[in-house]
């Protein structure tokens, strides 16, 4: 078992039915959208997914992402550890990781259906990078980071289905 130093989560209320809301989440690269496109919050990075032949849909699925920093290559792996839908999913970094402020990390979310809307919570378990340097900048940006990075998703999937983030 991975142990985990830090953690964040988001929760919000999601106006449509557990399987349609799962059926958004699953897709890695669409709640990932936030990291494909170059913003401040990434330092005008962007990461290219690449998805195995099941989609980053199914336990033991793959996820790759890739990209650079400052001409600095940036580099993850991922590998889903637990589906169930429409209910929850979780995957986890494995190999070595190439990230600037988080480092190991397992990211996941849990759907909850309740009387005409779903409550989403998406979280992240994630330590800060190896190197000295990495968990300088961890330490400094790796609380903001891993919260934008939920924040994105759930107001990604609010958007899709127009509903309103609850809290962090």
């Amino acid at each position: 078992m991975i142990l985990y130093d830090h953690s964040a989560q988001v929760l919000s209320d999601v106006s449509t039915s557990a399987e349609a809301l799962f059926g958004y989440m699953d897709d890695p690269a669409r709640i990932g959208s936030h990291m494909r496109e170059s913003s401040m919050m990434m330092l005008g990075a962007r990461m290219i997914y690449e998805l195995d032949g099941r989609g980053g849909q199914a336990i033991g699925s793959v996820i790759k992402m890739h990209g650079s920093l400052l001409g600095l290559p940036l580099a993850v792996e991922e590998v889903i550890v637990d589906r169930h839908p429409p209910h929850r999913k979780t995957w986890r970094t494995f190999g070595r990781t190439r990230l600037f402020v988080i480092g190991a990390h397992q990211v996941g979310f849990e759907i909850t259906p309740a009387k005409g809307f779903c409550r989403l919570r998406i979280f992240i378990n994630y330590n800060y990078p190896s190197t000295i340097f990495g968990k300088f900048i961890g330490m400094m940006f790796g609380r903001a980071y891993a919260r934008w990075c939920l924040r994105q998703m759930s107001e990604d999937a609010a958007a899709k289905f127009q509903s309103s983030v609850v809290a962090p």
